[in-house]
């Protein structure tokens, strides 16, 4: 079949890893047609146009700045991007009968698209729910709870639900969060279908590691808690500073990966604090990414204390997928903490509670823990979120 993936992840090649790279390549590799919309931003300098590899197809379309960028623009480019797609897909896709649409969440305006390609080839629509817009923006003070703004997105946000066949939740808590908060969705078109991945394993020797570490500076002596991913005022990072802060173990320390809207403000505490057991790098290319990451020992997960949404982070598979326990510190709401209790990978803290995150940091380093939990974090892996399970839930439906 030909299957149509919307998103508004910029999506440069299929041979790229990440959970909707790694999704795309299973459905090629079970022999269906695969196609991308995704954005091709005006700092890019790049008219809309396609890329074609042996996977299947991309089209870049020339959109605004969606990343990393003012409010004004995202916003008006999050408004405009339904209609260049759709102008695009007329254009270039105008011979293609799509069998699936599949579609990742943000944003929540793609219903005239997902309604055209339904009325136009009887396609199933498939939505892969990875934020919920705007409960999420109301949660960081960015929009007004029951203002215009909030109203005009929850509207957008009902019909992309209504026009979805099937909605696949993050988790189990996610699941029951849109349910209960929307109570028109019948139960039978929601499942849990969560981040996934096709893992690799590295497999460094303790050799192999020490010179990982010595390349970027990180200490070979100690136990090294590294935390990966986006700086952004969701992930709460005023915690991971205190986290630091306020550490007294000397077997620890600290290693923060990533950029976003937070990164200045993080580098200017670094600069001003300049902690001896701690160290900050701008992100990395995924491939040196992940033999850093392969060389730590533990992951961490940040998540803002005023989240009402049970958020999700992705930045788990990279853990689990390193054979490395996790600490997760988030929101009340977010169930990811309890399932990596359960599973005896990591450790759960609820965001601000530094007494029990200084408490589960000795605990989890404590001799054989280490790998033990990591093995166990492996094996949540294998048991959940390889795309193999995301695809056949998937074609089950499709079926």
């Amino acid at each position: 079949m030909k299957v149509l993936f919307l998103t508004m992840v910029k999506i440069k090649s299929y041979h790229e890893r990440g959970i909707y790279t790694d999704l795309l390549r299973k459905f090629h590799k079970e022999g269906h047609e695969v196609f991308v919309v995704c954005p091709n931003e005006r700092r890019e300098k790049k008219s809309t146009h396609l890329i074609k590899e042996n996977v299947g197809t991309i089209l870049n379309v020339k959109s605004l700045n969606l990343q990393k960028t003012n409010v004004f623009e995202k916003g008006i480019g999050i408004l405009t991007i339904e209609y260049q797609y759709l102008v695009a897909i007329k254009k270039y896709f105008k011979n293609v009968k799509f069998d699936l649409i599949l579609y990742s969440t943000p944003p929540i305006t793609f219903s005239k698209i997902i309604n055209y390609i339904k009325n136009k080839d009887g396609a199933y629509a498939y939505l892969l729910l990875k934020d919920i817009f705007p409960q999420n923006a109301v949660d960081m003070k960015m929009i007004k709870n029951n203002g215009l703004l909030h109203k005009y997105f929850r509207c957008k946000e009902k019909k992309l639900y209504n026009v979805s066949d099937t909605i696949g939740c993050m988790s189990p808590e996610n699941l029951n969060y849109i349910l209960t908060h929307n109570t028109e969705i019948d139960r039978s078109k929601v499942e849990v279908n969560p981040n996934s991945v096709e893992p690799i394993e590295i497999g460094f020797s303790d050799d192999q590691k020490k010179d990982v570490r010595k390349k970027y500076g990180v200490p070979l002596n100690k136990k090294v808690l590294v935390y990966g991913g986006n700086l952004g005022k969701p992930q709460g990072l005023e915690f991971l500073l205190q986290t630091i802060e306020k550490s007294s173990n000397e077997e620890v320390f600290f290693l923060v990966i990533g950029d976003g809207t937070e990164f200045t403000k993080i580098d200017n505490w670094f600069k001003k604090y300049d902690p001896i057991n701690a160290m900050l790098l701008n992100r990395l290319p995924k491939n040196d990414y992940d033999k850093l990451l392969s060389s730590c020992d533990v992951g961490l997960i940040y998540l803002h204390p005023d989240f009402s949404i049970p958020n999700f982070p992705s930045r788990l598979l990279s853990y689990l997928e390193m054979r490395m326990p996790v600490i997760a510190a988030t929101d009340k709401n977010s169930d990811i903490g309890d399932i990596i209790e359960k599973a005896n990978c990591g450790y759960k803290v609820i965001t601000g509670d530094i007494i029990k995150m200084n408490s589960v940091i000795s605990k989890i380093l404590m001799k054989n823990n280490l790998e033990e939990m990591g093995n166990n974090g492996w094996n949540l892996l294998e048991s959940n979120y390889l795309v193999d399970f995301s695809y056949q839930l998937i074609i089950n439906k499709f079926n």
